[in-house]
Parts: structure tokens; C-alpha cells; sequence
């Protein structure tokens, strides 16, 4: 399974720097950087729905399933 960050898309989408951003939602830039660079095992619905509102988007917009190769071929 592979859980797929796509935050860097919608900030770049929206023109809206990882600082600027940080702010708004109330962390940390080094927290919001990892949460990015999917260097994170979770996130809470909290700041979801802060980012969510910050960048006019869905959570489908930031986070994406993308099947293992392992998982969609068993034969291999």
C-alpha cells in the first residue's frame, strides 16, 4: 500500500508558499515540510481540514492511493 502526499501539487496549484501556509494552518514549517515530502505515518483530521480550507481543495486533492506493483501483480 502506498498512501501519496500530493500537498507540494495544491501549493503550487495555488501559488502558496510552504511558510505562508504553515502559518495559516498553525504548525510548524519543518512539520508541514514533512507532511509534504510524505515523511509522516499520519496526520490529524485537524490540520486536514485547516489545510483543506487554506487551499480551497478536498482531501482526495492532497492524498492519494497508488497501488504497490507487489500487490497489483502476485505472480511476480
Amino acid at each position: 500500500m502506498a498512501i501519496v502526499m500530493r500537498l507540494d501539487r495544491m501549493m503550487a496549484y495555488r501559488k502558496m508558499p510552504l511558510g505562508k501556509l504553515a502559518e495559516r494552518v498553525g504548525i510548524a514549517d519543518s512539520n508541514l515540510s514533512k507532511l509534504k515530502n510524505g515523511r509522516v505515518s499520519g496526520v490529524r483530521f485537524k490540520t486536514l481540514d485547516a489545510i483543506c480550507r487554506e487551499l480551497d481543495c478536498g482531501v482526495g486533492d492532497l492524498i492519494e492511493y497508488v497501488e504497490d506493483e507487489e500487490e497489483a501483480d502476485p505472480g511476480a
